[in-house]
């Protein structure tokens, strides 16, 4: 197993689709979203995962897009999400990750089934078993109905193959005592969750695995730096600029604001696949003025106002 550092900023990727009926992916746009990321600084990229619409891609698509990431890039990591509610399916999607060339591993939990915790430990462990890449659990509670209770999170650090824990419960007790308990372990905490990714990296995470990077790459890059670097001031101040905009990628479900975004960028089309929907248009108004704002570069009175 190669050994990846999770240190820095690694894009939750979104999977561009083409306007027809079968909303086809645009493996075009994506290879240039791709490079475009990695010129911006970033550390890694996280295709197919919750950001990616995961969820509506068939396996084999799932496959086309990780190959066509890793194609694309010269240098950085690509942390492939592979998770599913079914262990054979998850173990499936890994193996065909590995093999297409995948870095790492992110796995989201089981959801919908809802395991106890034994369940959680065991499913992790039977995918760490069989796929010699850096794994990365990853907890997000609002979107699986379980959450990763830290003895399960520091039970699974003790494994040589599950190398980092996404954290985006919400809940920085429960994180802060997670990364006191793996200090010792080769194991790494990252934030899954924009607005709380200074407030982590402040007790000991290493990174993030962001959605607002798709959007504005080099200011997640420049605050995550700032922190890693314990320029506080610095990462303070950037974690503030970039408020509004984390925010406004959360009104509705995710990541139905971030295609609006990158549309509005000129980055890729808005299109999602069913069941979600185009952001609504009261919504991208306010996101158009928080994205015209981050253009501009007297910051903090014009946040003001659109706050207000």
């Amino acid at each position: 197993m190669t050994a990846i550092d999770f240190h820095g900023v690694y894009p939750a990727m979104c999977t561009p689709f083409e306007d027809d009926d079968e909303r086809s992916i645009d493996f075009e746009t994506l290879r240039r979203d791709a490079r475009r990321l990695e010129e911006a600084g970033v550390d890694g990229l996280v295709p197919v995962g919750s950001t990616g619409e995961s969820a509506t891609l068939t396996h084999d698509e799932h496959v086309e897009v990780v190959e066509a990431v890793i194609d694309a890039v010269d240098d950085v990591p690509v942390v492939a999400g592979t998770g599913s509610n079914n262990t054979r399916e998850a173990l499936s999607l890994s193996q065909r990750a590995a093999d297409a060339g995948a870095d790492a591993l992110l796995l989201i939990s089981p959801y919908y089934n809802k395991p106890e915790q034994q369940g959680l430990v065991d499913h992790f462990t039977a995918i760490a078993d069989e796929v010699d890449l850096p794994q990365i659990v990853y907890n997000v509670p609002s979107r699986t109905g379980r959450n990763i209770e830290p003895d399960t999170a520091v039970e699974l650090a003790g494994h040589e193959n599950i190398a980092a824990y996404k954290a985006a419960s919400g809940d920085m007790g429960q994180i802060s005592e997670i990364i006191e308990r793996t200090r010792d372990e080769e194991f790494a905490v990252l934030s899954g969750d924009d607005g709380m990714t200074l407030p982590m990296l402040s007790v000991g995470a290493t990174g993030c695995i962001s959605v607002a990077a798709n959007v504005e790459p080099e200011r997640t890059c420049a605050m995550v730096g700032a922190a890693l670097a314990d320029d506080f001031e610095r990462a303070r101040a950037l974690h503030h600029e970039l408020g509004p905009l984390f925010r406004a990628l959360f009104v509705e479900t995710n990541p139905i604001p971030v295609k609006e975004a990158m549309r509005i960028r000129g980055y890729g089309p808005g299109y999602v696949r069913s069941p979600l929907t185009r952001l609504s248009e009261e919504h991208t108004e306010h996101l158009r003025n928080v994205l015209d704002v981050l253009e501009n570069e007297d910051l903090e009175d014009e946040y003001a106002e659109i706050e207000r």
